[in-house]
């Protein structure tokens, strides 16, 4: 393992203002909603390409919101224990260029597979949109096709529901206005839903670029249980894979994860090419 000349630090400058900035944001988002009610999920935390609620910074700002103290605490901790070795290795220039493409890559990797679960959805509430009819919306809902993100929209569909029988039997051409009305906003409050916040993406990356870089370093499980980087990195991966295929529900962005170690990896075999120092 060759050392950046300085000799090695514990805390390098990159990893050391990444756990500052973390620290900053996880506190600033408990201060300002309680102090103001202010939301920072919603400002910070990386929404859907197509949402109303996205914006381009949410890129970056994602990877420093956390959802919760356990959250934060377990991803600052990897990013210290892998990210410091990493960083004296590479020097601080290459590793935030790692950390912040793997974080990119988490959040591309995520969405893609979040869009291919919700285009079945999507696509029947545009074809309704572009054609509204009273046959389509209620075999959309008779068929189980229109689905609630959460116990606050299936309130509102089961009111919409009510209304719009109700309407039904007396003005069938303002309940379809109402229809209308309601699948817009359903459409904006569906696209706004996910939601993803946390380094866990470039954490990944981190561990990934960790055991490709020092493949026989040991990694103590539970403080107890030896076992060699390369093989770490291995059963994690296959357990991250396992989990976003067959495990549904949860908050857990698993194809994220696999997302910062697939872009990763491919960042590490590009730089082992092209790069006049090459990396082992």
């Amino acid at each position: 393992m060759r050392i950046a000349p300085g000799g090695f630090e514990i805390l390098p400058v990159v990893v050391k203002n990444l756990l500052i900035i973390n620290g900053i944001f996880f506190l600033a988002t408990y201060a300002l909603d309680t102090a103001f009610g202010l939301n920072l999920y919603t400002i910070f935390g990386l929404h859907f390409f197509g949402a109303t609620n996205f914006s381009p910074y949410q890129f970056v700002t994602y990877m420093f919101m956390h959802g919760g103290f356990s959250h934060l605490f377990f991803n600052m901790f990897a990013l210290w224990m892998f990210g410091n070795v990493l960083e004296n290795y590479w020097g601080p220039k290459r590793f935030l260029v790692y950390y912040f493409v793997t974080g990119f890559g988490a959040a591309i990797i995520h969405y893609g597979v979040v869009y291919i679960q919700i285009l079945p959805e999507l696509t029947v509430i545009n074809q309704f949109l572009a054609n509204p009819t009273h046959e389509a919306l209620q075999s959309a809902f008779a068929t189980g096709q229109i689905q609630a993100v959460s116990a606050e929209s299936r309130v509102a569909i089961q009111q919409f529901i009510s209304q719009y029988n109700q309407l039904l039997e007396t003005d069938r051409q303002y309940a379809l206005m109402e229809a209308m009305r309601f699948m817009n906003q359903y459409r904006i409050d569906f696209l706004n839903a996910p939601v993803v916040v946390g380094a866990s993406g470039a954490v990944f990356g981190i561990l990934l670029a960790f055991g490709m870089m020092f493949p026989n370093a040991l990694i103590y499980v539970f403080f107890a249980i030896p076992i060699k980087a390369k093989y770490f990195v291995m059963i994690y991966g296959a357990l991250e894979l396992g989990a976003g295929l067959f495990v549904r529900g949860g908050n857990i962005a698993h194809f994220a994860h696999l997302g910062g170690m697939l872009f990763g990896f491919f960042l590490i075999q590009y730089w082992r090419k092209n790069l006049k120092r090459p990396l082992i």
